[in-house]
């Protein structure tokens, strides 16, 4: 799976929370590790949509 689209889609995910898309509300390490456990979630459950996991990954992250 391609990391570098993984991390696009979590940028245009956060932009539903904030309008100011270039400044993300965390760092590039926060967005590595995003991106890995979204990697991570695929591995362990192919059938999940990849979208799906963007979206709960990046709740889970505001939320939590």
């Amino acid at each position: 799976m391609e990391k570098k689209l993984i991390i696009k889609m979590i940028r245009n995910c956060f932009k539903q929370y904030y309008s100011e898309a270039d400044s993300l509300p965390m760092s590039s390490n926060d967005l590595e590790a995003l991106a890995d456990r979204i990697i991570q979630i695929k591995i362990e459950e192919p059938t999940v949509d990849l979208y799906e996991a963007v979206n709960d990954t990046v709740y889970e992250f505001l939320t939590g």
